[in-house]
């Protein structure tokens, strides 16, 4: 396939509409083939899913280790983390973070300007790349840090955002912000910064619109683009029973009970209208499922090729299962118009 482009935010840089999310290479919640996570991006890349997000939190280093070795050589664009610093020592509580299988070594969160600074050298040694396209502030937010949020933020407002925009001016990187499951956080720091994206996961998807009555429009005013992360909410609207990386709670499961009869109407799989929903919206610049084998990406490219019927969309609203103002494709927003 040929993926249609967009800007991120206000700079030149244009990325696919459908990226490749790695934290299943880092081998989220269980350990992953790595041959075939590899060869599973080798053919996204071929495709043309040639925007690859990574972190260093992902398998602890693993999987910028593999991005950077699928990647090396081909054209990319690439997004990576910054935030934790990995630090040799036990990875005792690894499976406990949810990473079975991890490189030797220990996450600490630290968003200073030195750690920043610091950070984005080890993900070029890591990766072995001269270049990486996009930084972003990684789990910023009181869902992760908890009382520690406040000093936390204060870290990025006072010097980390410092750095960032001084990798940025400099032209190491080409736009900044944060990659984060939280959209109250990137609300939070469009007071301390001028942020070219937010990597928002499970937060606007066919399951939760909450954005567009608050940040969406704050980011449409400002030209900040949104990149929409964990597209299936943690795996929920693709038949799976978890939901922001834990179980699913009841009125969850109802809603998405709901999504998918409606969806089964009209002979379209839930997981579609999910892929397709939120690149309807101008803000929203590309979408980035996590795959690990090549069966999800055939699934993946299946379901961005899928033709869905404007009534579907209009079905789901009258049902009061879409925000009322979310904008719905008129056509599969991943297939290129003819020209």
């Amino acid at each position: 396939m040929v993926f249609p482009t967009r800007h991120v935010g206000k700079t030149p840089l244009q990325v696919p509409v459908l990226g490749f999310g790695t934290a299943p290479l880092g081998g989220m919640f269980k350990a992953v083939d790595g041959p075939e996570g590899m060869r599973a991006l080798d053919e996204a890349l071929a495709c043309g899913m040639t925007y690859v997000d990574t972190a260093p939190f992902y398998g602890f280093g693993l999987s910028e280790r593999r991005v950077g070795d699928a990647i090396r050589g081909k054209p990319y664009q690439l997004s990576t983390k910054v935030g934790r610093m990995l630090v040799t020592g036990s990875t005792a509580l690894a499976a406990s973070m949810g990473w079975p299988d991890p490189l030797p070594f220990s996450p600490e969160f630290n968003y200073g300007y030195d750690a920043i600074m610091r950070s984005f050298e080890d993900s070029l040694q890591r990766l072995g790349l001269d270049r990486i396209d996009m930084l972003l502030a990684h789990d910023i937010g009181e869902m992760t840090h908890g009382e520690q949020h406040k000093q936390h933020f204060r870290d990025l407002a006072d010097s980390g955002y410092r750095a960032l925009e001084e990798l940025r001016s400099s032209g190491q990187v080409k736009a900044i912000g944060l990659g984060v499951n939280e959209a109250q956080v990137c609300r939070d720091a469009l007071g301390v910064g001028d942020w070219d994206v937010f990597l928002l996961a499970g937060r606007y998807t066919l399951l939760e619109q909450d954005p567009l009555d608050y940040l969406i429009p704050e980011c449409d005013q400002r030209n900040v683009s949104l990149i929409i992360g964990g597209p299936f909410n943690s795996g929920v609207l693709v038949g799976g029973d978890t939901w922001n990386y834990a179980a699913a709670p009841a009125h969850v499961r109802s809603r998405v009970q709901q999504l998918a009869e409606v969806c089964a109407s009209f002979d379209v799989p839930l997981a579609a209208a999910a892929l397709q929903f939120p690149l309807a919206h101008r803000v929203v610049t590309s979408v980035i499922p996590g795959l690990r084998t090549r069966e999800e990406l055939q699934a993946t490219l299946n379901w961005a090729r899928q033709d869905i019927p404007e009534d579907l969309w209009a079905a789901l609203k009258q049902r009061g299962l879409l925000h009322p103002e979310a904008p719905t494709p008129t056509a599969s927003p991943y297939v290129s118009s003819p020209t």
